[in-house]
Formats: structure tokens, C-alpha cells, sequence
């Protein structure tokens, strides 16, 4: 089992900065792949941003070259730093993590609210 708790979100300006954290707690040897989701109002979740293991990482071409996901060292922490916010990236931000010990499984987190506005 992983657990995965979400922190980071709130309200800024467009143009201005957030750091999203997910903490992972649990089985965390078992993830191999940690994703950041989001989902505004009306629309269906989508991919913004994902790392692997090795350090791979992929963005959705929305976000591309404003925001960056990375990892802690102890790996049980993954980060989404924002630069050059939009008012269309306002959504629920979410974490996934996907294991594959004893067998494959994804987690989600609860989400954290970011909302860009003047």
C-alpha cells in the first residue's frame, strides 16, 4: 500500500510561482513512476507532468518550459514547481504514484486546489 498526500496549492497571480509536493508513505521501494495530474472545473483530468525512477521525465506540451518535476533523494517525495503561471492552469492538482510489487496498482492523492488570479 502507498499513501500519497498532496500540499502546495493556493492562490497567486499570473505569472507568479507555486511548488506542489506529494509525499509518499507506505510501499514507496515499489513505485516506479510518479505522475502530477489536474482537473479544472468541467473538464476531464489530464497529464501535466511525470518522472520515473531514473529520473525520466515528460510534460504535457501546456506546460512545457514552465514546469519541472523532480524528486527528493530519499525518492518518497515528488515536487511540481510552477513558473509563469497561467489563469488556465487553475485545477485541482494531483498526485499518482504507480507500484509494481507484489503486482501492478496506481494511487492517487486527494489533490491540492490551484487557482491563478488577479
Amino acid at each position: 500500500q502507498v499513501q500519497l498526500v498532496e500540499s502546495g496549492g493556493g492562490v497567486v497571480q499570473p505569472g507568479g510561482s507555486l511548488r506542489l509536493s506529494c509525499v509518499a508513505s507506505g510501499s514507496i521501494s515499489s513505485i516506479f513512476y510518479m505522475h502530477w495530474y489536474r482537473q479544472a472545473p468541467g473538464k476531464q483530468r489530464e497529464l501535466v507532468a511525470r518522472i520515473n525512477l531514473v529520473g525520466y521525465t515528460d510534460y504535457s506540451d501546456s506546460v512545457k518550459g514552465r514546469f519541472t518535476v523532480s524528486t527528493s533523494n530519499a525518492k518518497d517525495t515528488v515536487y511540481l514547481q510552477m513558473s509563469s503561471l497561467k489563469p488556465e492552469d487553475t485545477a485541482v492538482y494531483y498526485c499518482r504514484a504507480e507500484s509494481n510489487a507484489p503486482r501492478y496498482r496506481d494511487y492517487w492523492g486527494q489533490g491540492t486546489q490551484v487557482t491563478v488570479s488577479s
